[in-house]
């Protein structure tokens, strides 16, 4: 079965963003992008909730070379992306499909297929709705050596305490942090 993972940036204090949605703050070099394209290698689709999704269409579209790794641009422009929003009228960027609605028995179906992993980035909500469902299999949470004193959490209104295993603790030399988890229960 196909895995989600969560792929985010973090503040020391757990926000995904400042409070007004900045992501300035972000910690980003070669060390980092070589990690990414790995990740990236490793998965077939994206999935995105409004938000993130209108930064990313907004921004990878026209990334070049000199700011952003080939290998990155290729995927994040070419790979099949999901945005899920009940408030978007269309999702422009190239092979996008707009889901209206989250459904956990759609998303369990999405995992079913054959294929491999699933990944999401920032879209703090989504991966709080996807975590209350428990379809989250591995947490990759890269804490930068900021703290925002305000801002978007990764998790907010969960029902339940999640319990993880960490797998990874891996130092970047930019300070950044990856810590590396997968539910619990999944051992």
């Amino acid at each position: 079965m196909r895995k989600i993972i969560i792929s985010n940036l973090s503040s020391l204090d757990g926000f995904l963003a400042g409070p007004k949605g900045e992501i300035d703050w972000f910690a980003w070099n070669d060390e980092m992008a070589q990690y990414s394209k790995g990740l990236i290698g490793s998965i077939d689709m994206i999935m995105f909730g409004r938000v993130t999704y209108e930064l990313m269409a907004s921004y990878w579209p026209t990334a070049g070379p000199t700011t952003d790794e080939p290998v990155i641009i290729e995927a994040m422009n070419n790979l099949p992306k999901i945005v899920f929003s009940r408030t978007l009228e269309k999702a422009a960027w190239k092979n996008t499909t707009l889901v209206k609605e989250a459904r956990k028995e759609d998303i369990l179906e999405m995992k079913r297929r054959p294929g491999k992993d699933i990944v999401i980035y920032g879209s703090g909500s989504l991966v709080s709705q996807f975590t209350d469902w428990g379809l989250i299999d591995d947490y990759r949470i890269f804490v930068n050596p900021v703290i925002l004193a305000d801002g978007k959490p990764h998790f907010k209104g969960l029902k339940d305490m999640v319990k993880l295993d960490l797998l990874e603790a891996k130092a970047f030399y930019s300070g950044v942090v990856l810590l590396h988890y997968q539910p619990a229960s999944a051992k």
